[in-house]
């Protein structure tokens, strides 16, 4: 997380772990703020795997396309 946004959000999130603010109990509650803080870009990357996966009649979507 370097430059822009996400670094600006980075140090925030430092400050506020270093001064009790806010604690996360599970690696998940961390990756929940993430998320809502930058979206769910992997969700697209993870539905361009799944479409490149695809077959059909045996022969990879990319094939069709």
């Amino acid at each position: 997380m370097q430059g822009g946004s996400a670094d600006v959000w980075k140090e925030n999130v430092i400050e506020e772990l270093e001064s009790g603010e806010v604690e996360y109990e599970l690696v998940e509650e961390f990756l929940m703020s993430l998320k809502k803080e930058f979206g769910g870009g992997e969700e697209e990357s993870t539905k361009v795997v799944e479409l490149r996966k695809l077959e059909q009649g045996g022969k990879m979507m990319e094939k069709f396309v």
